[in-house]
């Protein structure tokens, strides 16, 4: 079965990473995340985005302040026809121990409860070791790492060779477990993995 849907990672994939954002006016994309998500738009996949913000639950503003930055995002896309078809937030702080805090399950059910998505028709991409966890727990289809973002970091954490300039995504080797599927230098190399597996379901 063929890839339907994919879940994004906000900070550090889609847009650059910066502490506790929450100033539209400091949204900025990722070079290349636009082109991509709407490449990625331009063969039918729908977008989604499952994020964390520990700052809303920490005190460090409010959730008025991230959809304010949702707005912008979505502002900033739009030239690129990268239309977002919903999202899923965790507002709480880690000590909370909720149960929608990736890489625990939560988000994804709220999606697939909206949106009646199917794990086998799905990727993760993000940058952080918990959006592989994710992916991973959520057995979707593929569940990729960006090198973006905090991406290098955790590739490291993982033990996994980052890949060469020229080699935009590889498949790390061996398969251990809480290794991404996928290893890619950026939303764009994602992408593109994606455009090339399509109707393999990746």
């Amino acid at each position: 079965m063929g890839l339907k849907n994919v879940l994004l990672d906000r900070d550090g994939t889609i847009i650059v990473e910066k502490h506790y954002l929450h100033d539209p006016a400091q949204v900025e994309l990722v070079p290349g995340a636009g082109q991509a998500l709407g490449a990625l738009k331009a063969v039918g996949l729908r977008l989604y985005v499952v994020t964390n913000q520990s700052g809303i639950g920490r005190g460090y503003y409010q959730e008025k302040d991230f959809q304010a930055v949702q707005a912008r995002l979505r502002q900033l896309l739009e030239p690129f026809g990268a239309v977002l078809d919903g999202e899923a937030f965790c507002p709480h702080a880690p000590l909370e121990q909720c149960a929608c805090r990736k890489p625990e399950q939560g988000l994804w059910l709220s999606l697939c409860a909206e949106h009646g998505l199917a794990p086998e028709e799905t990727v993760m991409i993000g940058d952080n070791a918990s959006d592989v966890a994710f992916g991973l727990a959520c057995c979707l289809a593929e569940s990729i790492l960006v090198l973006t973002g905090h991406g290098q970091r955790f590739a490291r954490e993982l033990g996994l060779d980052i890949p060469a300039e020229a080699k935009a995504w590889t498949r790390p080797f061996p398969r251990l477990p809480g290794r991404p599927t996928v290893l890619a230098k950026d939303l764009a190399a994602a992408a593109a993995f994606i455009l090339k597996n399509l109707g393999q379901g990746a």
